[in-house]
């Protein structure tokens, strides 16, 4: 038997279903090759053995933030670099971005055969945090493709984006021809999105149920006409305007929309993305008794449980959805404590400064939307989840088990043995004040500016492997692109 590579010491050792709650007692860490290979009491280690005692912090499972946007903004390859140390500063291990073609990413139209490869060429050697991505078909040859996608490159989870056909990306709906890049015989609609579907179900029934397809829902027919509606009369401003002109009903009409496509198209598991309100997570609930037979995931993101359209730190809080009302974070925050929200992310797409703000930098129609946060991902969801209640072993499972599983990473998301040791060591005591100047983002910003927390990560291992240590980051990119099927 190999020699024992790292014992971690005196760690508590927070593992989902079935173990202790908020006072998991202290026990030891034995990784061999990057894999966990024993969790106990007085494990014995080898002369070689690295030994770090943990001093009673928590250990997490480190984070499986299943959304994020690396190269929406920056070119891909130095994203790659900066975003994924921002990613080990919040514990997350694993990332999965989502990409397309169309403007921003690579800025290309045409065939994934092509696209895919570039990617993957660009992030290589650069990312500190092991990576996936889900791809969003775009057209008709997107769709044939998918088969080969899941065969050569292990993609397995897809996505809609159901208002790119009728709103732009950032509030306006005029570049709609030059941000999509399809040829000028398709539409980017609600046919394509049943077609979609169609070619996943096909894969499904070949690759089985890795496969997956996520939709961000909300209706560009309603939000055209309440983006008007608000610049018309004036009266809003800032981060209120925004979510006015996209109002929560937009995304239950969305669901709605698409639920009964996929039960129209016999597609059986969708999941439901950044659920940003109460009539969203609402309409969610509704169809999943709606429509039984649909495995049903819902998501929400870190940024929508901790700020609100008045305490984010001004537009630079401007996302797709918007940041809502007091009382729709209360909501969500009711909803996770429910069991009715399957996991937290990030939605992590880091814009600076100069890309993110107008001509006139307090017009949130001029900003771009989207913004980084998943260096707050672990330490924002343990501390106020600790402070209302929510269980230690319900953050492993919303912040690493349950997406791990949903994605088909095999290795990822549980602290147990013959699984990947991804290990996130938190203090759950330490208070401390959000300052963009203090992240490893490439962002000079962040909405959550000046917000206190009370946990903090304070070292992050991927696969046994030091990538955080006293809170910086440490050594070089050992990242690595997952496979989740395929050769």
């Amino acid at each position: 038997m190999a020699e024992t590579d790292l014992l971690i010491r005196n760690a508590r050792v927070v593992r989902p279903e079935g173990h202790p709650g908020n006072d998991p007692e202290p026990l030891d860490i034995a990784v061999t090759d990057g894999v966990i290979t024993g969790i106990g009491s007085g494990l014995a280690a080898g002369r070689s053995t690295e030994i770090v005692d943990a001093h009673g912090l928590l250990a997490f499972p480190g984070v499986v933030d299943a959304h994020q946007h690396w190269g929406i903004y920056s070119e891909l390859s130095a994203d790659a670099e900066t975003e994924s140390r921002a990613c080990a500063q919040g514990g997350v291990t694993t990332s999965l971005s989502y990409l397309r073609t169309g403007r921003y990413y690579l800025n290309r139209g045409g065939s994934y055969r092509d696209f895919v490869p570039e990617v993957l060429d660009r992030i290589a050697g650069r990312s500190y945090v092991d990576h996936a991505i889900h791809l969003a078909p775009m057209t008709r040859e997107h769709i044939d493709e998918i088969p080969y996608l899941v065969e050569e490159f292990g993609i397995t989870s897809f996505k809609i984006f159901m208002f790119y056909g009728g709103h732009g990306l950032h509030g306006r709906s005029g570049d709609q021809a030059e941000f999509l890049m399809i040829p000028p015989d398709e539409r980017y609609d609600l046919a394509h999105f049943e077609f979609v579907m169609r070619g996943l179900r096909r894969a499904r029934e070949h690759y089985g149920d890795v496969v997956t397809l996520s939709l961000h829902c909300e209706t560009a027919e309603i939000m055209a006409a309440y983006t008007e509606l608000v610049e018309r009369e004036g009266t809003l401003t800032g981060l209120r305007a925004y979510s006015a002109s996209r109002p929560p009903h937009s995304e239950g009409l969305a669901i709605a929309m698409a639920s009964y496509l996929a039960h129209e198209t016999g597609f059986p598991a969708i999941n439901l993305l950044h659920l940003s309100s109460a009539k969203a997570v609402d309409a969610a609930l509704r169809m999943a008794k709606a429509f039984p037979h649909i495995d049903f995931r819902r998501e929400v993101t870190i940024g929508h449980l901790l700020a609100d359209v008045d305490t984010a730190h001004g537009i630079g809080g401007k996302v797709n959805p918007p940041l809502r009302e007091r009382a729709d974070v209360e909501a969500l925050w009711r909803h996770l404590l429910a069991g009715e929200i399957d996991w937290v992310v990030s939605d992590h797409a880091c814009c600076r400064t100069e890309q993110k703000f107008g001509a006139d930098t307090d017009d949130v129609f001029l900003a771009k939307s989207g913004f980084g946060g998943a260096e707050y991902l672990l330490p924002g969801l343990v501390g106020e989840g600790i402070e209302r209640g929510l269980p230690l072993t319900r953050i492993a499972e919303i912040t690493a088990a349950n997406p791990a599983r949903r994605y088909g990473l095999t290795g990822k998301g549980v602290l147990e043995a013959g699984y990947d040791a991804d290990i996130a060591l938190v203090d759950p005591d330490s208070r401390w004040t959000v300052h963009a100047t203090d992240s490893e983002s490439a962002q000079q910003y962040t909405p959550f500016e000046g917000f206190e927390m009370s946990a903090r990560v304070t070292d992050v291992f991927l696969r046994g492997k030091r990538i955080l240590h006293g809170g910086s980051v440490v050594g070089e990119p050992t990242g690595r692109y997952l496979r989740r099927a395929g050769r």
